[in-house]
This record gives C-alpha cells, sequence and structure tokens, in this order.
C-alpha cells in the first residue's frame, strides 16, 4: 500500500528542513519525532536520566542544553514525593529511592490536614492486614512449587482443597460454640430411650445389649451405630432444649450463608480472571513474552519456577491456537460429521448416566430387605458390605465412568480447556446426581413414598416402623459416604499409584514406562473434592461433627495428594488455562451447595422430626420452633420479626434491589462503552506510531547523515 505524498509532504516536509539546524526548522525536533516510537516509552522503565532518543545528536548542535534541560526534568521527577511504587523504575531503583527519601516521607506523611493523616493510617492498616492474611495463607510456597512443576491447572486443585479445608474449619468453630457448647452448659445430656419405653411412635434403643465383640465394635465405628449412635456425632444425642434447638437450626443457617459469601466471593474474583484471559488483551503472546514477568523475583529458584509456569501459559495458547485454526478450515462436510460424532457420543453419554442412576437406586432399595435376612445378621463382615451396599456401588459407578468421560472427550474436537469442562460438567452430573438418587431413595423410605395416609406413616408422618430416628439414619449414610470416600482414595494411592511407579523403576524398558508413566488428573480429583464437600453439606445437619471430620480428611488428602504428585506422577503432556478452572471449580462447588440445600430444606419445613431423639421431637415440624421461641420474645421484637416476613416489607424491598440492579447495569454498559472508546483510541494512537516509525526509517535510510 502506497503512502500519499502530498500527505507525506505537508505532514513531514522537506528533507532539506531535517538537516537544517533546529533552531531554522519549523517542525518539531528528531527527539521528540523518535520519542513518539512505541520503544522510547520502555526508557522510563530502564532507570532514572536515561537520555531519550536522538539526544546526543541534538546535544552537538545546542552546546548541551538538551541534556541540562533534561537533567533537570530527570532531578525534578526525583523530588516529587511519589510513592516508589507508582514510579516506572526497575525493582533496584525503586529501592534507592526508598531509601534515599526516607526520612522525606516521613516528614510528608507527618503533614497534612488531620483527616488526611486518618486516611493514611487507615490505608497503610489496610494494607499491612491484607499482607499478614497473605503471610498466614498454608502452603503458599508448596502451591507455587506445584504451579511451577505441574503447571497452574494441578495448582488450582491445591488451592480448592485450601479453600474447602478453610470452609470446613469455619463450620466445625460455629458447630462447638453454637451446638456442643450449649449442650455441655445446659448440663450432662440424657441418656437413650429404655427398650421399655414406648409411644405412639415404637420404641428406640440405640445400644446393643450384652457383651460386644471386637468385630462387631469394629462394624460399629465403620457404620456409625452402636455406640457412636447415641454420641454427639448424631443428631440424635441432642437433648429437646429450646434454646439449643434454636442454636441448632441457627448453626445450620450460618454455615449455609458463609459458605454461600465465600464461595460467590471466590466465583467473582475468578470470572475477573476468566474474563482477562479470554481477552485478546491478555492472550496475545506478547505480553506472555514481555509482560508476564516479575522483576522483584530473588533467589534461582523463584526464578525457574516463574520460567516453568510462563511455558506452561504458552504450552496451553498454543495448544489452543491449532485447534482453533484446524476448526476454522473445515469444510461443510467435514463440520456436518463432527457435530453427528458429538450428538452420538452424548447419547452414549446418556445412556452410561441412566444406568448408573438405576443402579444406585436398586442398590439402595435393597439395602434395607437385605439387612433383614438371618444370614447377614449372623456374619458381621456380610452385614457391614450390605450397610455399604449403596456407598460401594456410588464409588465403583464414579470409578469406571470418569475415565470413560476422559476418552470421549478429545473424540469431540474441542480445545483442551473445553474438553475439560465438558469432563467435569459430566463427572460432576454423575457424582451429585448418584447422591440425588440416594437422597431420593432414602425419602422414598422415611416418608413411605410421599403418602401420608399409608399404615407405617399416618400415625407419626414418618416411617416410624423402619427408622425410628430417621435423622440419624441419614447422617449415618452421609458417614459412611465419607468414610468409604476416604478409604477409596489411601486405597488407589497405596495399592494403584505407588506399585506401578515401582514397577516402573523395576522394569527397564517400554513395559515399565507404559506401566508408571501416569499424570495428575485434575477433572476427577476437582469432582471428588467437591462431592465429598457435597456430602458434608448434606449430612451436617444429621451428622454435626462431620464438618470436623472432613477437615482430618482434607489435611490427610492433601499431604497424601501432594506426596502422589511428587514421587509417582510426570507433568501433564497437554495442559489446559487455569483461569477456566478459577471460575468453573467454584460454580460448580456452588451447584453441589444448591443440591445440598434442598433436601435440608425440604427436611426442616415438611417432614416431622422423630419423636424419640432429637433437640426438635415433640413438634410438628423443625421450623417450628423457631415462632415457639419468637413467641417468649418482648412484644416489640415480635412485631418487628413478623414485619419482615409481611409484604409490607417485601414490596419496598424488592423495588430498591431493582432500581440498585437496574443502576449497577447502566454503570456496566456505560463502562462498557468507555472501554471501547479506549480501545479504539488505542488502535489509532499505534496506527500514528506505526506511521511515524515508517516515516523514520525512511528519512534514515535516504539521509544517512541525519
Amino acid at each position: 500500500m502506497e503512502e500519499n505524498p502530498t500527505l507525506e509532504s505537508e505532514a513531514w516536509g522537506s528533507s532539506r528542513e531535517w538537516l537544517a539546524p533546529r533552531e531554522a526548522r519549523g517542525g518539531p525536533s528528531l527527539s521528540s519525532v523518535l520519542n513518539e516510537l512505541p520503544s522510547a516509552a520502555t526508557l522510563r522503565y530502564r532507570d532514572p536520566g536515561v537520555l531519550p532518543w536522538g539526544a546526543l545528536e541534538e546535544e552537538e548542535e545546542d552546546g548541551g542544553r538538551s541534556r541540562k534541560a533534561f537533567t533537570e526534568v530527570t532531578q525534578t521527577e526525583l523530588q516529587d514525593p511519589h510513592p516508589s511504587r507508582e514510579l516506572p523504575w526497575p525493582m533496584q531503583a525503586r529501592r534507592a529511592y526508598r531509601q534515599r527519601n526516607a526520612s522525606r516521607d516521613q516528614v510528608v506523611y507527618g503533614s497534612g490536614t488531620k483527616t488526611d493523616r486518618w486516611a493514611r493510617l487507615l490505608r497503610r492498616s489496610k494494607e499491612k492486614t491484607k499482607e499478614g492474611l497473605r503471610s498466614l495463607q498454608p502452603w503458599a510456597w508448596t502451591l507455587k512449587r506445584i504451579g511451577g512443576q505441574f503447571g497452574a491447572g494441578t495448582e488450582s486443585y491445591f488451592s480448592l482443597l485450601r479453600f474447602l479445608l478453610l470452609l470446613n474449619v469455619l463450620a466445625s468453630v460455629l458447630m462447638a460454640c453454637m451446638t456442643l457448647l450449649p449442650t455441655w452448659l445446659g448440663g450432662a445430656p440424657p441418656g437413650p430411650p429404655g427398650p421399655d419405653i414406648s409411644s405412639p411412635c415404637g420404641s428406640y434403643n440405640p445400644h446393643s445389649q450384652g457383651l460386644v465383640t471386637f468385630a462387631t465394635q469394629l462394624f460399629n465405628l465403620l457404620s456409625g451405630e452402636g455406640y457412636l449412635e447415641w454420641s454427639p456425632l448424631f443428631y440424635g444425642f441432642y437433648p429437646p432444649r429450646p434454646r439449643l434447638a434454636v442454636t441448632y437450626l441457627c448453626w445450620a443457617f450460618a454455615v449455609g450463608l458463609i459458605c454461600l459469601l465465600l464461595i460467590l466471593h471466590r466465583s467473582v474474583s475468578g470470572l475477573k480472571q476468566t474474563l482477562l484471559a479470554e481477552s485478546e488483551a491478555l492472550t496475545s503472546y506478547s505480553h506472555r513474552v514481555f509482560s508476564a514477568w516479575d522483576f522483584g523475583l530473588c533467589g534461582d529458584v523463584h526464578v525457574r519456577l516463574r520460567q516453568r509456569i510462563i511455558l506452561y501459559e504458552l504450552k496451553v495458547e498454543l495448544e489452543e491456537t491449532v485447534v482453533r485454526r484446524q476448526a476454522a478450515v473445515r469444510t461443510l462436510g467435514q463440520q456436518a460429521r463432527v457435530w453427528l460424532v458429538r450428538v452420538l457420543l452424548n447419547l452414549l453419554v446418556v445412556a452410561l448416566l441412566g444406568a448408573a442412576f438405576y443402579g444406585v437406586y436398586w442398590a439402595t432399595g435393597c439395602t434395607v430387605e437385605l439387612q433383614e435376612m438371618p444370614l447377614v445378621q449372623e456374619l458381621p463382615l456380610l452385614k457391614l458390605g450390605v450397610n455399604y451396599l449403596p456407598s460401594i456401588f456410588i464409588a465403583g459407578v464414579n470409578f469406571v465412568l470418569p475415565p470413560v468421560f476422559k476418552l470421549i472427550a478429545p473424540l469431540e474436537g474441542y480445545t483442551r480447556s473445553r474438553q475439560i469442562v465438558f469432563i467435569l460438567l459430566r463427572t460432576v452430573f454423575l457424582r451429585l446426581a448418584s447422591l440425588v438418587v440416594l437422597l431420593f431413595s432414602l425419602w422414598n423410605q422415611i416418608t413411605c413414598g410421599g403418602d401420608s395416609e399409608a399404615e407405617d406413616c399416618k400415625t407419626c408422618g414418618y416411617n416410624y416402623k423402619q427408622l425410628p430416628c430417621w435423622e440419624t439414619v441419614l447422617g449415618q449414610e452421609m458417614y459412611k459416604l465419607l468414610l468409604f470416600d476416604l478409604l477409596t482414595v489411601l486405597a488407589v494411592a497405596l495399592l494403584i499409584q505407588f506399585p506401578r511407579k515401582l514397577l516402573c523403576g523395576l522394569c527397564p524398558g517400554a513395559l515399565g514406562r507404559l506401566a508408571g508413566t501416569q499424570e495428575f488428573q485434575v477433572p476427577d480429583e476437582v469432582l471428588g473434592l467437591i462431592y465429598a464437600q457435597t456430602v458434608v453439606w448434606v449430612g451436617s445437619f444429621f451428622c454435626p461433627l462431620l464438618p470436623l471430620l472432613n477437615t482430618v480428611k482434607f489435611l490427610l488428602l492433601f499431604y497424601l495428594k501432594k506426596l502422589t504428585l511428587f514421587s509417582t506422577c510426570s507433568p501433564a503432556a497437554r495442559t489446559f488455562r487455569a483461569s477456566a478452572a478459577n471460575f468453573f471449580f467454584p460454580l460448580v462447588l456452588l451447584l453441589g451447595l444448591a443440591i445440598s440445600s434442598v433436601p435440608l430444606l425440604y427436611s426442616i419445613f415438611l417432614i416431622p422430626p422423630s419423636k424419640l431423639c432429637g433437640p426438635f421431637r415433640g413438634q410438628s415440624s423443625i421450623w417450628a420452633q423457631i415462632p415457639e421461641s419468637i413467641s417468649s420474645l418482648p412484644e416489640t421484637t415480635q412485631n418487628f420479626l413478623f414485619f419482615l416476613g409481611t409484604q409490607a416489607f417485601a414490596v419496598p424491598l424488592l423495588l430498591i434491589s431493582s432500581i440498585l440492579m437496574a443502576y449497577t447495569v447502566a454503570l456496566a454498559n456505560s463502562y462498557g462503552r468507555l472501554i471501547s472508546e479506549l480501545k479504539r483510541q488505542r488502535e489509532t494512537e499505534a496506527q500514528n506510531k506505526v506511521f511515524l516509525a515508517r516515516r523514520a526509517v525512511a528519512l534514515t535510510s535516504t539521509k544517512p547523515a541525519l
């Protein structure tokens, strides 16, 4: 494309003007033109006092006045009381500047109005608090090492594990303060109802009679029955005290609300990273090469880790670019073939999921019938297997089908990041839906299939003959799922992964490499965490110590996975974008929280509580304790609380929320238009600088003396 000669002559004038002395020129100086180039902007990042382009040539013409003027500008820049973090200099220059001006900064911070001093003090205190909280984060160095050696995707798994550990610690602390402490402060809890105590809803005696063998003790430990059934581990242990009932219910809602807020906060931060990573501004290779390095790194170890992280990011970009290019050049026939393959594979996935769900429902329904068989009652090991039949079936399905999904995903022709998303969606649907099927089967047993007029449920509103304390039975099922999941993880690590690594060392050659080469499967591991946390959310109301047990489990899991990762796993041959994982993992976790809230809220509001156990015995529903407790408060407080549930409060709240939402959307749209305008201005400025660079190159090539 040829340039317009008229435009060039008008913009630049004749070449004689450029060759004339600076005083005789009518246009800008050479240094001012060259300083408009993008490369000149890097001078300010090198060090204070670096001369601009063309300064030496002009210094010869004006007798050194350009150098003097630039020196004065540099001194003025050094004397300005700017914080060192705002100066576009290297770290070494910033440290020297901060040390040289330490005394002056103290004078500057001491001046100003009282409001300004308080604002500065508050800002600095907030920054120090954030730094202190960051320093308290456990395993920070371990996560950096994992990210540098195995990629950011593997690091995201351990980051999620640390986040879930925090949620369980908070839930355990709240449980101890709002449930265990009021229970023991109110006096010694009463023992279980004796076998001679009967009511219209039957009798309930959790303790075993006579001498208990070691096999029975082990069975009780693994199933949650016997001495564990009437202990602080389960719902039925807690006595029917009004204040305890209120704090027990408030604890459940407080844990759910805290988990919701923390997950939303993590999801929003992950969404920001995903949007930035998916934008054109940050996925370019120039950003990875020129802007991804941290000049504040100290030590060879940190430098090598950062190099590996950038290497993994570049590999992700290159792999996804190749897949996008292949998709862009497909013909119409190839596109139709790809979509046909995708439809057939999704039908296969639906068939596998349907078969798995039916198997879980069958296993849960047959458990009660098999437990009543005389042969099962005589053999403790067989009885333990029957009790764990739903857990075994769910674990088997979760162990077999995810590798099948992993084999199916590459055949669909998506990028690596999108393959990870589809594998996660299918696996999370398998795991969470299996849990939903198990809960539905238990609901069918508790409520007699939803028929309140059935013979077993007509008297008490639930199946009191088979489940005299149905809350404890539900807690026992979640306890067994948690325990069996931990045993499965230990068995896979000790019986599969470590023997494979030993086989790799003992058998050199292709056989050893085939047996020992294994990668850390991030989707499967993440879904295992989310499944375990969903089980805890479902069962924490019926098994209050379940968050504490899950805390211990996650601690063991972190160190076991870390040992497995560094001992038996190799870096992934195919990587994926970690920014998508940082948003998608909390989103799936939020889905697990939503699924777990449904059976919990249904149990609180609709199913009558057990009449022989628990803090809500004797109530028509678990929620009925709240209105009864409110009625004992002063009249003003009652009126205020009941006003919060009326339309007079809900309608204005809805209107205000709608107005705020509309304002937020309008503000976001205005910011979006402003960003688009700034992007257009940036493109125009880039075109101008390219034009300047071409003219400078043309002038220097035609006039070497310049």
